[in-house]
């Protein structure tokens, strides 16, 4: 995915190491701490099926677009279970990565603790991660910006506790 998105160089690295200190913070076990950190690596499997036109779109994207971008969770589901050997927690993590704790999200529209943990624990590192790196559509934020949007978005974007437990981590834009 990266060799074909140039602007998220590193992203699925830097992802995987910071889920990985916040699921330890947050008492994940070892079986968990595994499946998180394939489902962190596999997250954005799915990309590899919209086109460069959106994938590399440097404005806003049309509805339609949206929608196409939006099926990358279902597909990388699809795609990381063709593996046959990514566990079930993993591949949730996949499919899941984008919903909202306020059921606002795709692909399902999950709300609350019906998204599963890793998923709600792996939304807060990919959206820090996005906020604080230079996009096609945008300019990067500070690291005290992107953590005080976190935290104004617990309880409506994000499990209010991977939230708080986030804040106590101390990661670097």
């Amino acid at each position: 995915m990266e060799a074909r998105d140039r602007e998220t160089r590193g992203h699925t690295d830097r992802v995987t190491a910071q889920a990985l200190q916040l699921g330890q913070l947050m008492g994940l076990s070892p079986a968990q701490l595994h499946d998180l950190r394939l489902g962190a690596y596999l997250h954005d499997l799915g990309k590899i099926a919209v086109p460069d036109h959106i994938l590399l779109k440097p404005g806003p994207l049309t509805p339609a677009e949206r929608r196409e971008m939006q099926g990358h969770a279902g597909e990388g589901e699809r795609l990381a279970a063709a593996l046959g050997f990514v566990p079930p927690a993993a591949l949730e993590l996949v499919r899941h990565h984008h919903e909202r704790w306020d059921g606002q999200g795709y692909p399902d529209g999950l709300a609350g603790e019906y998204i599963p943990l890793l998923a709600r624990i792996f939304a807060v590192i990919d959206v820090y991660d996005a906020l604080t790196s230079d996009r096609p559509y945008k300019q990067a934020w500070p690291h005290e910006r992107a953590r005080a949007e976190l935290q104004a978005e617990a309880g409506k974007h994000f499990d209010p506790a991977a939230v708080r437990a986030f804040l106590e981590l101390e990661l670097r834009a």
